[in-house]
Order: structure tokens, then C-alpha cells, then sequence
């Protein structure tokens, strides 16, 4: 197991820092490793608090009398100068639940209202992103979304197109586009099973 040696915060920014850790591990190799965290000091990096806290939530929502649509974001990304579909996102506000974060989230990106389902526990647990960059953890909130699409509460840094996709388009997104990894697993079990959300309500008979 390595040992972290020391921590130097290399940038301040409102939503991501970055860190360089020194350390080394059983085999006496020495590391110089960069970290990209939510973290706004060193104190409040999960390297030191080792606490799997929400940083921010996904929200899988189903839409339409049917649920037979899924609600999606088309949005430009800087890091590769292109735009890729994903599952509506953001970050939780300090003390906030991070349902209500979710519903905050999901009627600022696309206008849309949310309602949660609250599955076994297990299924919302903070995950983490990229754990080989980032300390950074997410849960998945899952429910339905209703009302009209509208780019009235967007932030003028974003490029959000919101699109409810049905199966067939979710093919299409899947074969032809760039996606997200979590938005694409979530398709993967959309476009298969005709109630996604029937893992969320399996009994365990373990």
C-alpha cells in the first residue's frame, strides 16, 4: 500500500484544483502524482478525510406518459473541442441533499421538473468518475422528469442541447456519436429492457 508523503495544491479554481502528491509504495518506488479534485484545500481531499462524500450527482430520468424517453444533453466539452451526449449533471451545493441537488440540476440544464425514486441504497452510492485523475464522486439519481424543455436557467458558459430520446434514437447516439461512459451504460440497458428502472425494485434474496 503506498504512503502519501506530501501534498502541494498547484491551482485555485471554484470547481477544480490540482494537486501534486508525493509518495511511495511497498516497492520503495518513489511517485509524483497529479490529482484533479473538487477539493478547495488539501484538508478536504478524500486522500486525508477518507470519506466517500457527493461531489455531484447524474440524473437518469425517464420522460413521457410512457417512460418510453430518456432524458439527454448534446454539450460542447473543451477538453476535446467537440460535443458529446450525456445524462443531465452538476456538482452539489455544500450541505445540500444531493436529491434536491438533483432536481436543482436537471430544471437548470433543461427546464424540465424531477421527480426521484429512492431504490435500495446501494444503487445511489458515491462512485467515483476517473480515479486514476480525480478524487471526485458521484451518485446516480434516478426518476422521471415532466414539464417542457427550456434553456431559460442554462449558465451562459454552457452549450446544452437537450434531447428526449426514444430507443431508436438512442441507437443512432450510441452508433454514430460521441458519449459519455456513464451515459452509454445507462443506453446500453435502455434500448434493452422495456422498464430500465426494474433493477432498482429487485428483491434480494440473498
Amino acid at each position: 500500500m503506498g504512503v502519501i508523503d506530501k501534498i502541494t495544491q498547484l491551482t485555485e479554481n471554484r470547481f477544480l484544483s490540482m494537486y501534486e502528491v508525493d509518495g511511495h509504495n511497498s516497492k520503495g518506488h518513489i511517485s509524483h502524482y497529479m490529482v484533479a479534485s473538487r477539493a478547495q484545500h488539501p484538508d478536504e481531499l478524500k486522500i486525508n478525510t477518507h470519506k466517500n462524500t457527493v461531489d455531484g450527482v447524474i440524473i437518469y430520468a425517464l420522460y413521457g406518459e410512457k417512460k418510453d424517453r430518456v432524458v439527454l444533453i448534446r454539450q460542447y466539452r473543451y477538453p476535446i473541442d467537440q460535443y458529446v451526449y450525456e445524462l443531465p449533471a452538476g456538482l452539489t451545493e455544500p450541505g445540500e441533499d444531493f436529491h434536491d441537488g438533483a432536481a436543482r440540476e436537471l430544471h437548470e440544464e433543461t427546464g424540465l421538473d424531477f421527480t426521484p425514486i429512492h431504490p435500495d441504497p446501494m444503487y445511489e452510492e458515491a462512485r467515483f468518475t476517473s480515479v486514476g485523475l480525480t478524487d471526485e464522486s458521484v451518485a446516480i439519481v434516478y426518476g422521471y422528469a415532466s414539464g417542457k424543455t427550456s434553456d431559460r436557467f442554462e449558465e451562459e458558459a454552457e452549450e446544452i442541447s437537450v434531447i428526449l430520446a426514444d430507443r431508436e434514437e438512442c441507437r443512432r447516439i450510441l452508433k454514430e456519436e460521441l458519449v459519455s461512459m456513464n451515459c452509454a451504460y445507462s443506453l446500453y440497458h435502455f434500448i434493452e429492457d422495456d422498464d430500465p428502472f426494474r433493477f432498482l425494485h429487485a428483491k434480494d434474496d440473498h
